[in-house]
């Protein structure tokens, strides 16, 4: 694919998020503009802030023309994730913390990549690849993070190295059918469902290994999350038994017809 041919869109998921929310966007539109020549598109996605975050971000949206707000009535990463794809006209489409915790420099391979490989549909970014570098991370958070991979692989067979990065990039209509596919969870756990569904359905997924610092200030309530996801897992694993069921049974219709 040429160059010419790609655009991309960076969804940032946001809540209340007045302290961090014009630095990210300056930090990310400078280095777009030094370092990519393709076309690009922010979006803010608001998911209800009570804070001063819409002003800043329809701010910046009149300050910036690659910036767009978008104000939207729920909370929840899944809830700003499956709109941002649904309004998304680019040809590559991802999501990003507005804390920037993965080194931003990985936006300009990505693209590279999805340009070398028409092939590739799916960039994972992973905290815990052989190559990857973590900085500041508290003991507790990884050792959560480490065990929901662990209880991916085991549960999903899952083959990604890391689930919640927070760095996803994928071809549009890749995007489009997952989100078809997948359930209306609208926490983490959706980008979660959205990864092992791709996997499933044999996308082509690159996991690759990044650089991450860890936001001190993050608002993430961990032993809350983990609860969520397991009853997630539970969901989706019974979801995904239920789906084998109806296909098995297709098939079974099919072959009785022959």
């Amino acid at each position: 694919m040429n160059e010419e041919k790609l655009t991309i869109n960076l969804l940032f998921p946001v809540l209340n998020e007045k302290l961090r929310l014009e630095g990210g966007i300056n930090r990310t539109i400078a280095y777009l503009r030094k370092h990519v020549t393709i076309p690009c598109q922010l979006t803010i996605l608001d998911n209800g802030s009570e804070d001063e975050t819409p002003e800043i971000g329809k701010a910046l949206a009149q300050k910036y023309p690659e910036v767009t707000y978008v104000r939207l009535g729920e909370k929840g990463v899944g809830v700003a994730f499956r709109n941002g794809i649904a309004l998304n006209q680019c040809a590559l489409v991802g999501y990003m913390d507005i804390d920037l915790s993965t080194d931003i420099r990985y936006l300009g391979r990505i693209i590279k990549l999805f340009q070398k490989h028409p092939e590739l549909e799916y960039v994972n970014g992973s905290r815990f690849s052989r190559k990857s570098v973590t900085k500041g991370r508290k003991w507790y958070r990884k050792i959560t993070s480490m065990g929901l991979v662990f209880l991916l692989k085991v549960f999903f067979h899952m083959k990604a190295t890391d689930a919640v990065c927070g760095f996803t990039f994928l071809r549009k209509e890749t995007a489009e059918r997952l989100a078809a596919a997948c359930s209306n969870d609208n926490g983490w756990f959706y980008t979660i469902e959205f990864l092992l569904r791709a996997e499933r359905m044999g996308v082509v997924v690159y996991d690759m290994p990044v650089k991450w610092q860890e936001d001190y200030n993050t608002t993430v309530k961990v032993w809350k999350t983990i609860k969520n996801y397991l009853v997630q897992m539970g969901r989706l694993k019974k979801a995904f038994r239920e789906e084998d069921r109806q296909k098995k049974e297709v098939r079974r219709k099919n072959a009785e017809k022959n």
